[in-house]
């Protein structure tokens, strides 16, 4: 599995999150509406679906770390209750041992009764700076201790809080992947009625992603799993597979491998929706089993843009994108697409 590149995100971003994701998925769903708003439909959720993912897997591991951080509080305190305890015990077998030594009289009976009322004078300031470090220590120690119960306290409260937003998200990320469903199954319904009327249904215009910076060719979709490679054989083709299959769900974005111009958008026949892209250097790329197309003929497009929504039309078993490159604009000139890509600094695991 491929998957899209991770961001490090603060805890305040799942309470972003949560507001941004209720919202746009909503956005159109009742009412038929027509093909030109179900594609971007599809694409939206497709995407808020994915990020809802990583926002929950990060939600996840931040309340793994905050949990660690309440248990090692709750060590240190218990650390700090034992040297507390160890210290009064200490105090009180000095109390004890002052008692029987005569350290219950009366200082006035014992200045009295002192043949050097003086030595008795500085063994009180003695005792009495002992008493004052001691007492000092024990006020040092407990408000340690009350830090260390706020800050458990804190702790834990945070990590409470991170469950629940990690449970509203988990119960987001459901509902959105259920509307994702039946737009999925709307958009595939609509594109195999035009594939069977043998009529293309129109561009639907995606809103862009940021493309990657620099680069001149990418993978036709970002998150993948690959399938039937380029050569192999079975009973779904007359000869041996003609390109590079990735299994993706209906709606995924496609993207173009490299800069170009649309040569071919059409539909019907094995490829059902297909595009076909022509590039510098006497190379072209199709890209088919398309659910709906973003682009029209002779349109100019560049490397990574959104050209179309993956689906299963035509001979295809099941969703998935199947990409050629080829050397001519028809099938029967098709390279292997894993080596020529990967030549371009562009590998496929």
């Amino acid at each position: 599995m491929r998957s899209s590149r991770r961001r490090p995100l603060l805890v305040p971003v799942l309470l972003c999150a949560l507001a941004v994701l209720a919202a746009r998925p909503t956005d159109g769903m009742d009412g038929d509406g027509g093909s030109g708003a179900l594609g971007p439909q599809v694409a939206r959720l497709y995407e808020d679906a994915a990020t809802a993912t990583r926002q929950y897997e990060d939600g996840r591991l931040a309340a793994e770390e905050q949990r660690a951080k309440a248990l090692e509080y709750e060590r240190l305190l218990d650390a700090q209750r034992e040297k507390t305890d160890a210290m009064r015990e200490d105090l009180g077998r000095i109390a004890r041992a002052q008692y029987r030594g005569g350290g219950g009289l009366p200082l006035t009976a014992r200045m009295l009764l002192a043949d050097d009322p003086d030595e008795l004078m500085r063994g009180r300031r003695a005792v009495s700076r002992a008493n004052q470090a001691v007492d000092r220590v024990i006020g040092e120690n407990l408000r340690a201790e009350a830090r260390l119960a706020a800050d458990e306290t804190k702790a834990q409260a945070a990590w409470r809080a991170l469950e629940k937003r990690n449970a509203d998200l988990a119960r987001l990320k459901k509902k959105i992947e259920g509307k994702l469903e039946a737009a999925r199954s709307r958009l595939e319904g609509r594109a195999d009625s035009s594939v069977a009327a043998g009529s293309c249904p129109g561009a639907v215009r995606l809103d862009q992603p940021d493309r990657p910076a620099g680069a001149s060719w990418v993978a036709p979709v970002e998150t993948y799993e690959l399938s039937a490679s380029f050569g192999s054989g079975g009973s779904r083709w007359a000869n041996r597979h003609t390109g590079q299959d990735f299994a993706v769900p209906i709606g995924t974005p496609v993207r173009s491998a490299g800069a170009g111009r649309v040569l071919k958008v059409s539909c019907g026949g094995a490829f059902g929706i297909q595009v076909v892209v022509q590039h510098a250097g006497g190379y072209y790329t199709q890209y088919a089993h398309l659910a709906a197309v973003a682009v029209d003929q002779g349109d100019r497009v560049e490397a990574g843009q959104w050209i179309a929504q993956s689906g299963t039309t035509g001979n295809s078993t099941g969703p998935h994108l199947h990409f050629e490159v080829r050397v001519t604009p028809e099938t029967g000139s098709a390279l292997d697409p894993v080596p020529w890509l990967s030549r371009r600094g562009v590998p496929l695991p």
